[in-house]
């Protein structure tokens, strides 16, 4: 038994699909249900008796000492975190609450319930704390890409707080000896992604004919990786990564945003023709405050110890996500909501 946090999210919830799909232990799935979580995304494994969903915070102590004590598991691997800039930049209050105090609170019960275990069940039990690039800050154009040892430099209320979320996690394990690992990894894409984010967004505003919003020059710079492959590798640092450390998980795909879009354009000008090039549809737009200019992925070390790599491409990995969302228009209809709306309205109305 292991205990997911956020596994209704994102990538959570392809994590849980494809653990119980390939690895098959059950899991205790602890979600708050926030905007961005979705039991949609779990439909598949909604009667499975391996799948035990819990919707909570991981704030409240008392509900997490409870799953704990009751599930006994063998590892937590902590997703749940607020993740989204522009959100951030907006209201940074629930990143404060979610990313910092949430994992704080976690970290403490699992100290305590860990500290209990005897014999094999605390020594291989594991803390797998789920992180970003962002933590690093911005590359220059010749800089080399993020290492696990980069310096932090958080830009935004979002990656700060994950900064500081890392950083616990580090002093947990060196404090008190808990058996952490932490992963930092480049920019998602895939299935169940909520579409204020680039890719899904662009997907589904060239299939309506909306506007496809480019940031600034569209010269932002991210190393994008398929959500499967993050999820191959989170398993693999699990499995087989030293207590203690750090991997960075990332595609080793770089590419500017507007050459994303204008990708994501081809592949619908042959899947999902118009009566003009959805190129046509590309809007230049102010850009946020604080932009990172560049991410980029140094995974030497996780392909050296683990012997991971990532399975696609960016071509394959982008085909299979906009034939995701092509298929799926009952899932999109489900959470673009007029909350989503009224973000989309807030976020890029003014721009």
């Amino acid at each position: 038994m292991i205990l997911v946090t956020g596994g209704a999210g994102f990538i959570g919830a392809n994590f849980v699909l494809q653990w119980l799909r390939e690895v098959g232990e059950p899991v205790v799935n602890l979600d708050k249900l926030t905007y961005a979580g979705n039991l949609g995304n779990l439909a598949e494994v909604v009667d499975d008796p391996r799948h035990i969903f819990v919707r909570g915070d991981i704030a409240d102590h008392r509900l997490v000492r409870e799953l704990l004590g009751q599930y006994r598991p063998r590892a937590v691997v902590h997703f749940a975190a607020e993740s989204h800039v522009d959100r951030s930049i907006h209201g940074p209050e629930d990143f404060i609450q979610t990313n910092i105090v949430g994992t704080f609170r976690l970290l403490d019960e699992v100290r305590a319930y860990w500290e209990g275990l005897k014999g094999a069940e605390r020594d291989r039990f594991r803390f797998l704390h789920v992180s970003t690039d962002e933590v690093y800050g911005s590359l220059g154009p010749a800089d080399p890409a993020f290492s696990e040892t980069t310096p932090y430099a958080p830009n935004s209320p979002y990656s700060a707080s994950k900064a500081a979320s890392d950083h616990l996690v580090r002093a947990y394990h060196h404090t008190y000896g808990l058996p952490t690992l932490t992963t930092n990894c480049s920019n998602n894409y895939g299935p169940y992604q909520f579409p204020e984010k680039l890719i899904p967004l662009m997907i589904l505003n060239g299939l309506t004919g909306q506007p496809l919003p480019v940031y600034g020059d569209g010269l932002n710079v991210r190393d994008w990786l398929y959500v499967e492959d993050h999820c191959a590798a989170i398993r693999r640092v699990l499995e087989d990564g030293r207590v203690g450390e750090t991997y960075n998980i990332g595609g080793e795909c770089e590419k500017t945003n507007i050459d994303v879009v204008k990708t994501i354009c081809a592949i619908l000008d042959e899947l999902h023709p118009s009566r003009r090039p959805h190129a046509a549809l590309i809007k230049y737009v102010q850009d946020r405050p604080g932009h990172d200019r560049r991410y980029a992925m140094d995974t030497r070390k996780i392909r050296a110890e683990l012997g991971w790599a990532p399975k696609e491409t960016f071509e394959t990995g982008l085909r299979k996500t906009v034939d995701w969302y092509i298929a799926h228009r009952d899932w999109v209809d489900g959470v673009t909501t007029g909350a989503y709306r009224q973000w989309i309205e807030q976020n890029y109305g003014n721009r």
